[in-house]
């Protein structure tokens, strides 16, 4: 290069002039020269830095005015012999009076703005520099950054132009030459620090793994491992172990970055033990990590490419993982919860790698603070899995022979085997136990995950929470029931007992147990419960349940101002004729029809239950409004009154509803008792009425409870006495005995009909007391009456109840009143319905044995009305047998005197005495007299009559003998 100021000026004006036309379509450059001072450290130049990219094999340019003012042009050729990269021109100025040392340093790599897709992972950055004047600087040697020792004269302004090696120059400084020396050493030993720890924790994750068999154990030390090398990678350690050509550090820097997304996946997959129930997880995994291992073979090809894909992978395993941490913390999952804090770094990490790589963040400690923090990570990662590693105690190791297996899984026979090998996640079931027959063998034997889909959806987060543990625990046992589904589709209750078997290192290497069905004993459970809680016929709530629900809605109630509902009790009037008549079976059926059509008339807040025998309770909550709880009473009524079909009639009952509104002072007995009380009111004003309580049917007399205390003053009140209804001789006309009849004379109400008090003595024990008032007065009775001239051979029939057919004493009872007043045992007969015989067979039959043993008559009531069997006529040892009314009053059509012929028949080759009942007309007792029919009663000859009334009757008969007249 020639120097332009030995020129003589009139020449080189001409040559100004003549360059000036050539070059008049060159921009002008406006480059401001980086002023230096002694006490500058180290100066930025990039902003100061001129860019020409792609300015061919050699570029020229105007220079920095000098300190004479004159602009002169430098041309420069490309070091390489082609093309250049692209150039960058920048001027320093020498402020000072003494020469001045610099160093200009460009980095190979620089993370802060490097990018997210297709990042800059570094290269040389300058191939050469030269100055307008003065000596060209000096290339130094560092293998992580292109520095060249730059000499400033005193009071100069040199322009250097650089040739760049590649297409971006990320940073350029200028640097006091001791205190980047002082710089670097600094961080070398930061480095030193940081790389010594990172290998530490390589070697001795690598250690554990070897002493540990878990999987979590290599997948950790592959972390620490990669880790290590992205650090030596970034540090510019790597150059000095493994010498590397120009432009493949780049290479290395996309490989390890891959290594570091791929290890840090397999990290969380081993420690969540993704693959002992997600199957689909674990298959996308596996696909994840397939592409990862692509990206390493992109890197060769394109490192920039496979080095972005990776940070992008990088930052949706850090969601990814959150997510599935935080979802098995909820779960209860010890591991996860022991992850949470170390995750929440690698979030940070995250955050602030992608602040740092997007330029958000830009300064020199950013970039070894992010290396610093991975292995902060790593060490906390170690800590996390040493608490696994070190926790437990001691069992011995090895496999398990079957016969020791059974050993210990077998307490006694019917169980099959359970045995998990938690190291190889296999759990083998074995068959032979009692039900096991029909279980998938197939889906049982294998990974514990293939249980989950046999396993009833309600019930495979408990398994699989309880497995977990065990295993994180390393103590404790198993007992647990769950539902298995068989080969069949059917669920089966399992109940599985099994207890951890550790190895030496105090993992949790199996668990073995015993494996057992056990779905007769939950569906006995099941049905207990049921059975407690609700009616065994019409499977509505019981009672207890309706209470309960009645205090659970008070305690609501107390928090709710709007929620007012209305209590209902519903009432069949007259059920007890309708099981008289048709028989028990038949009322069953009755009430299981009107529980059906009742539920159907309920919204699902609403409540139903069936309180007694003909007793409902309904809880009404879908309807507050009067008029809406008055439309639904009226359905209730109209829904019960509604037509039964049974055989060739239609049964129509009627019911008495009582209701009430909800009162926040009232509790559930009150409000049920108000409820109670509006039904008696119904069915005091006849039945088939819907009553509302008032406060004034809590007045004496007024309620069921009053009307018991009333009944058990009335035998100390000498209230009750018997009616006598006449049994005729239809040979003779005469009286041959007499059916006696409860009845009660209250102080206020006058005669109650026994259809109202012979209910209440039923459910409070009371009817025993009333049968034996009533086998006692009709003895004393009948022995008065005996001593009538004539009546030797008077007879007099007593109803018994169920009650007192299930006693012992009823046997002593006769016993003591035949005694007490001096009557044959003959003279006494009982009567009994069909359907209190058939409640218990076995025990009505060797009761009534013993009674026909000590000679007292047995009559038969209602015969028709209930089970009709000959087999239980032929098994139980009647003497009588009473037609009921219903096959002779009224028009039931041309075969009714086919029916009583064949019943009186039928009775007669048994060897038993008929009684009809409920005879209208004297033609009707011309035909019984005609079959043969002995005894009849009904009101057509007499009603029940008092005891002086009846006396009467006989000494009235007694003077007219065999005439048959009609009462009245």
């Amino acid at each position: 290069m020639f120097d332009l100021l030995r020129i003589p000026r009139p020449i080189l004006a001409l040559v100004a002039a003549i360059l000036g036309l050539v070059f008049l379509s060159i921009p002008a450059l406006a480059l401001e020269p980086v002023g230096i001072s002694r006490d500058d450290v180290a100066i930025d130049l990039l902003p100061a830095v001129e860019m020409h990219p792609g300015s061919g094999s050699s570029f020229q340019v105007s220079t920095v005015p000098g300190a004479d003012g004159i602009v002169r042009r430098i041309e420069v050729e490309s070091g390489s012999g082609g093309a250049a990269r692209g150039w960058a021109v920048f001027a320093l100025a020498n402020n000072t009076d003494v020469q001045i040392d610099r160093l200009v340093v460009a980095p190979h790599f620089k993370l802060a703005g490097s990018g997210v897709l297709s990042p800059d992972l570094g290269s040389q950055r300058i191939a050469a520099i030269t100055p307008s004047e003065g000596f060209a600087p000096e290339r130094q040697d560092p293998s992580e950054a292109d520095l060249f020792l730059v000499t400033l004269d005193p009071a100069s302004v040199v322009t250097f132009v650089a040739e760049l090696s590649s297409d971006r120059l990320p940073e350029l400084r200028l640097w006091e030459p001791n205190a980047y020396k002082d710089t670097v050493n600094a961080y070398t030993l930061y480095r030193g620090i940081v790389l010594g720890i990172a290998g530490l924790l390589a070697v001795f994750l690598t250690i554990l793994f070897v002493v540990k068999g878990s999987a979590m154990f290599p997948a950790t030390a592959a972390l620490a491992w990669a880790v290590l090398a992205y650090i030596c990678i970034d540090f510019d350690f790597w150059q000095r172990l493994v010498p590397t050509q120009p432009g493949q550090e780049s290479i290395w820097r996309a490989a390890t970055e891959v290594a570091l997304a791929f290890t840090l996946i397999v990290f969380l997959y081993a420690y969540l033990n993704l693959n002992r129930w997600h199957s689909a997880l674990s298959a996308f995994t596996i696909v994840w990590l397939a592409g990862l291992l692509g990206l390493g073979f992109m890197a060769i090809v394109d490192p920039p490419l496979a080095s972005g894909l990776a940070r992008l992978s990088l930052a949706a395993t850090g969601g990814v993982g959150l997510v599935l941490i935080l979802v098995m913390a909820f779960q209860r999952f010890d591991r996860a919860v022991m992850l949470i804090p170390t995750w929440l770094l690698i979030i940070a990490w995250l955050i602030g790698g992608w602040m740092t790589v997007t330029g958000r963040i830009d300064n020199d400690i950013i970039q070894p603070a992010l290396g610093g923090g991975l292995v902060l990570i790593v060490l906390l990662i170690g800590f996390t899995v040493m608490q696994h590693a070190f926790a437990g105690g001691t069992f011995a190791s090895g496999l398990i022979s079957d016969m020791e297996r059974r050993a210990l899984a077998l307490a006694g026979t019917g169980d099959a085997i359970w045995d998990w090998d938690v190291a190889r996640d296999r759990i083998f079931a074995s068959t032979d136990g009692d039900g096991m027959a029909g279980m998938p063998v197939r889906d049982m034997n294998g990974p514990a995950r293939d249980w989950l889909p046999i396993i009833h959806p309600d019930d495979r987060d408990r398994f699989k929470l309880t497995l977990d543990t065990i295993v994180e625990h390393r103590r404790g046992r198993i007992a647990q029931d769950f539902r298995l589904r068989a080969g069949d589709g059917h669920y089966h209750w399992m109940n599985l007992r099994a207890r951890p078997v550790l190895g030496s290192d105090g993992e949790v290497v199996r668990c073995v147990g015993t494996l057992k069905d056990v779905t007769e004993r939950k569906k006995a459970e099941e049905r207990l419960l049921h059975d407690a809680l609700h009616d065994q016929l019409t499977g509505l709530p019981n009672r207890e349940l309706f209470l309960d629900r009645l205090d659970s809605l008070a305690a609501i109630a107390a928090t709710r101002p709007d929620l007012r509902p209305t209590i209902f009790m519903i009432d069949i009037d007259r059920f007890k004729q309708v099981n008289d008549e048709f028989g028990i079976a038949t009322g069953d059926t009755i009430l299981l029809t009107v529980g059906r059509r009742l539920k159907r008339l309920l919204k699902p807040q609403d409540s139903l239950a069936r309180l007694s025998s003909d007793q409902f309770g309904l809880i009404l909550m879908s309807q507050t409004d009067v008029e809406g709880v008055a439309r639904f009473a009226e359905a209730l009524r109209n829904v019960i009154r509604a037509p039964i079909g049974f055989t060739n009639r239609e049964i129509i009952l009627t019911a008495s509803v009582g209701l009430t509104g909800w009162s926040e002072s009232a509790g559930s007995d009150e409000v049920l008792k108000e409820a109670e009380l509006a039904v008696y009111q119904a069915k005091r004003m006849g039945g088939d009425r819907v009553e509302a309580f008032r406060p004034a049917f809590k007045t004496v007399g007024s309620g069921r409870l009053e009307l018991e205390s009333d009944l058990r003053r009335a035998f100390a009140r000498h209230e009750l006495s018997l009616a006598f209804q006449p049994i005729i001789r239809l040979s003779d006309g005469q009286v041959a005995g007499f059916e006696a009849l409860l009845r009660w004379d209250h102080p206020k109400r006058g005669f109650v009909s026994p259809a109202e008090f012979i209910p209440i003595a039923e459910k409070s024990g009371l009817i025993v007391q009333l049968g034996q008032f009533a086998l006692d007065e009709a003895a004393r009775r009948l022995s008065d009456w005996q001593k009538l001239s004539g009546r030797a051979g008077l007879t007099v029939s007593v109803n018994i109840s169920s009650r007192q057919l299930i006693r012992q004493d009823l046997l002593n009872d006769v016993r003591a009143v035949v005694k007490r007043y001096g009557i044959r045992e003959e003279s006494l007969k009982l009567e009994l319905t069909e359907s209190m015989v058939m409640d218990n067979p076995e025990r009505s039959s060797q009761l009534l044995a013993q009674l026909r043993e000590m000679g007292v008559g047995l009559s038969l009531d209602d015969f028709g009305t209930g089970y009709s069997s000959l087999a239980y006529l032929m098994q139980f040892p009647f003497d009588t047998l009473k037609i009921d009314q219903s096959f002779l009053r009224g028009d039931t059509g041309p075969q009714r005197s086919i029916i009583v012929q064949s019943i009186v028949t039928m009775a007669h080759e048994l060897g038993l005495a008929v009684v009809a009942e409920g005879v209208e007309t004297e033609k009707d007792a011309a035909r019984l007299k005609a079959l043969k029919c002995e005894y009849v009663q009904s009101f057509m000859f007499a009603p029940p009559l008092a005891a002086e009334e009846a006396r009467r009757l006989l000494q009235d008969r007694q003077n007219a003998p065999g005439t048959l007249t009609r009462a009245g």
